[in-house]
């Protein structure tokens, strides 16, 4: 009987303790947040100015941890690796999605071991910019510059399959040129390699090019999207300067979770995204370097997501991306 009693007090303690457990509100500690790029690029300098909203919101550090390397896979397998518990989350661009095109073996699977959560923004395009140095002022330059001296010209990109590079190579495509792609480990060194005269190209976002245009570090010669960037107004779009109906977007920006992250967490995580979105200055961020923010419910983002693996698949194919 004592055994018993003995027994059933410690189940009695048992359930006791997972109520309490149970019962604790989310979060309750600091949140890490995966950024698979080096500090600098895109998604790190967006991160950095949204996700203090979304700690606001929630009542917890959220830590940024830059995990650069392989155009976003390292970061990512930390991620998919992850303990599904609420507090790591990845934040990444669509190269994400690019890279089962273009890399043969990766550590993980994009769908099954991935939750998505919210697509943070949707980029209207890149900005074709130049080293001041460079001889080219135009596109109709560059692409002469490129015509008459084929595989020289270098431009930068945040890695192999980024969307830098797909915007390149679908450029190279149209103006029937080549020139000489050079990937680095993420935005912010890549935009380093033009500033420092190491490529003569990049295509940074808005978020990241601008400033430097406006500092003189580099030339803006267009814009990739279908309309002009409204923070560079006078800088014309591709397919007015040189190539009628010429058209790259950013992709998206977009947060996931660990494989088995509990649907309650995911929802709550996806609405302070959301709210944070919509604070002004946040949102005016975001539009004025040519991104539209979104903040969609898990379900809305899941689905999209599937569609856009095989659009960008198709983009991938087209550009003659060979898996590597």
């Amino acid at each position: 009987m004592r055994r018993y009693l003995a027994s059933a007090l410690c189940a009695l303690s048992a359930i006791a303790w997972a109520g309490v457990t149970a019962g604790q509100p989310y979060p309750s500690r600091p949140i890490r947040l995966v950024v698979p790029f080096p500090p600098g690029g895109n998604v790190d300098t967006f991160s950095r100015v949204l996700f203090k909203h979304v700690e606001e919101d929630l009542g917890q550090p959220i830590v940024i941890d830059n995990r650069g390397g392989a155009n976003g896979i390292v970061g990512s397998d930390t991620v998919a690796k992850g303990t599904p518990d609420g507090y790591t989350f990845l934040h990444t661009s669509f190269a994400f999605a690019v890279n089962p095109y273009v890399v043969k073996k990766l550590p993980f699977d994009i769908v099954k071991d991935f939750v998505p959560v919210t697509n943070v923004a949707l980029g209207t395009g890149y900005l074709m910019v130049a080293h001041p140095n460079a001889p080219v002022k135009s596109v109709k330059d560059l692409i002469a510059l490129a015509k008459s001296q084929p595989g020289q010209i270098r431009y930068s990109t945040a890695g192999i399959g980024n969307g830098q590079h797909l915007a390149g190579e679908l450029f190279c495509l149209r103006a029937g040129i080549s020139m000489l792609h050079v990937p680095y480990k993420g935005g912010g060194p890549a935009l380093n390699a033009v500033v420092g005269g190491e490529v003569q190209i990049h295509y940074p976002a808005g978020s990241v090019g601008v400033p430097q245009v406006k500092a003189g570090r580099v030339r803006a010669l267009a814009f990739t999207g279908e309309k002009r960037l409204s923070s560079l107004p006078d800088v014309p779009t591709i397919g007015e300067a040189a190539l009628p109906g010429f058209f790259a977007d950013a992709g998206w920006h977009a947060v996931f979770a660990p494989p088995k992250t509990p649907a309650a967490i995911v929802g709550r995580f996806q609405q302070a995204i959301r709210k944070a979105l919509n604070v002004p200055q946040v949102h005016e961020l975001y539009v004025s370097n040519g991104y539209e923010p979104k903040g969609d419910p898990p379900v809305v983002w899941a689905k999209a997501y599937l569609v856009d693996l095989k659009r960008l698949g198709e983009i991938a194919k087209a550009a003659k991306l060979e898996p590597q």
